[in-house]
C-alpha cells in the first residue's frame, strides 16, 4: 500500500531532527515568524502540504512564457516521490541535501521525497554556491547547472546527483563525467511534477520513470503518459524529440524556436551544442526577420562586444552559421538560471 500525503516517514529528518506531521507544523511556524529569508516559503509550504486541501498551488519557472500557477494533487506529487526513490533506488535513512528555492516545484519535491521515503535531509539556503561550507556527505542530491559549476571541487561528497532546471552544457558535461559521483540531467516541467526523465552524463537518451510511457503527436512533439502524477493524464509538450521506444528519447529542441532561413529548418540547440566549448561566455542561438531569408540566425552573447573567430564556426552547415552577433549585457533568467531568449533579445 502506497503511502499518502498525510504520511511522514519514521525514519525523516530534518537538519538531523525526527519530526512527525505536528513537529513539521510547528517548524514551519517558527520558520514563518523568525526563520531566513529563503526558510520563510519552507513554512509556507509544509503549512499547506498538510493542510485540509487535497492539492496544492504551484508557479511555474516562466522559462517558455509568463509564469503562472497551476493545483497540484497532493497525491500525484507523492507519487512522483516514490517514481524517484525507485528510479535512483533511495532508501529509508539515505542522506539528501535539499539546496534549491521551495518557492518553484524543483525545491518543494525535495522536501517531499525525503518526508515520504523517510531520507536524512539537510536544508541550505539555495545559493550558487551551496556547499561551500558542507563538509558531509550525502547519498542524494538536487542542483542547478549553475550550483553544480560551482561545487565541482566538492561534489565527490554526493553519491548521486540530479541537475535540472537547464540544459547541462558540454563544458560542464565534461566536468561532471570526471567525478566518481553519479550525475544525471533529468527532464522535467511543472505539470509533470519536477522530473519523468533522466539520463547519466555523457549519455544521450534519457530514459522514463517508473509508471510514465512516452509517444509522439503528429508535429514530433513528445507526448508524456503518466495518469500516476498528471490529473489530465498525459502532458503534449513543445519539445522536438527522437523516439527511441516508449520509454527513452533523445531531446532535440523545442519547436517554439525553429528558425525558418531561406526554406531550411534550423535547430537553435542543435548548433548551440556545435559551438559548445568555443565561446567562453554564456551565448544562445536566435533569429530576426530577414527580407530575403525570412529568418536570419543570430548569435546572441553575454557581455561586452569582441571579435569571434571564424574557425569558432567550423563544423556549422552554412544556413547554421550566424550572420549577425548580438552582445547583451546580461541576460535575463529565471531563479533556476535558465535563460530566457525572448526576454534577453527585447532588450
Amino acid at each position: 500500500m502506497n503511502p499518502t500525503y498525510l504520511n511522514v516517514h519514521n525514519q525523516f529528518k530534518l537538519n538531523g531532527f525526527h519530526l512527525d506531521k505536528d513537529d513539521l507544523c510547528r517548524v514551519a511556524y517558527s520558520f514563518i515568524k523568525e526563520g531566513e529569508e529563503f526558510e520563510k516559503p519552507v513554512g509556507e509550504f509544509l503549512l499547506d502540504w498538510f493542510d485540509d486541501s487535497d492539492s496544492i498551488e504551484m508557479l511555474t519557472s516562466g522559462s517558455t512564457g509568463a509564469p503562472k500557477v497551476i493545483r497540484v494533487n497532493k497525491q500525484a506529487m507523492v507519487n512522483s516521490a516514490l517514481a524517484t526513490g525507485d528510479f535512483f533506488d533511495l532508501k529509508p535513512g539515505d542522506r539528501a541535501l535539499q539546496c534549491l528555492p521551495v518557492k518553484y516545484v524543483a525545491g518543494k519535491m525535495m522536501l517531499i521525497r525525503s518526508i515520504i521515503l523517510g531520507l536524512d535531509l539537510d536544508y541550505v539556503a539555495p545559493t550558487s554556491h551551496p556547499m561551500d561550507r558542507l563538509d558531509e556527505s550525502y547519498d542524494f542530491a538536487a542542483m542547478v547547472p549553475l550550483q553544480a559549476q560551482h561545487s565541482i571541487a566538492k561534489l565527490n561528497q554526493v553519491r548521486k546527483l540530479i541537475v535540472g532546471g537547464a540544459r547541462i552544457n558540454a563544458a560542464l558535461e565534461q566536468q561532471l563525467m570526471g567525478l566518481k559521483t553519479e550525475v544525471y540531467e533529468t527532464y522535467g516541467m511543472t505539470e509533470t511534477i519536477t522530473h519523468i526523465a533522466a539520463k547519466r552524463v555523457g549519455e544521450k537518451e534519457f530514459t522514463v520513470l517508473p509508471h510514465v510511457t512516452l509517444s509522439y503527436d503528429d508535429r514530433n512533439c513528445l507526448v508524456i503518459h503518466a495518469p500516476h502524477i498528471i490529473a489530465e493524464e498525459t502532458v503534449v509538450t513543445n519539445d522536438l524529440v527522437e523516439l527511441i521506444n516508449e520509454n527513452q528519447f533523445h531531446f532535440i529542441g523545442r519547436i517554439d524556436n525553429v528558425i525558418n532561413s531561406g526554406g531550411v529548418k534550423i535547430m537553435p540547440e542543435q548548433v548551440e551544442q556545435k559551438l559548445d566549448g568555443k565561446i567562453d561566455r554564456r551565448y544562445f542561438i536566435a533569429s530576426k526577420e530577414d527580407e530575403v531569408l525570412g529568418e536570419k540566425v543570430l548569435l546572441v552573447v553575454e557581455g561586452e562586444p569582441f571579435t569571434i573567430a571564424e574557425e569558432t564556426y567550423k563544423g556549422l552547415d552554412k544556413y547554421e552559421r550566424p550572420k549577425e552577433v548580438v552582445f547583451v549585457p546580461l541576460f535575463k533568467e529565471t531563479e533556476n538560471g535558465k535563460v530566457l531568449r525572448k526576454a534577453t533579445l527585447e532588450q
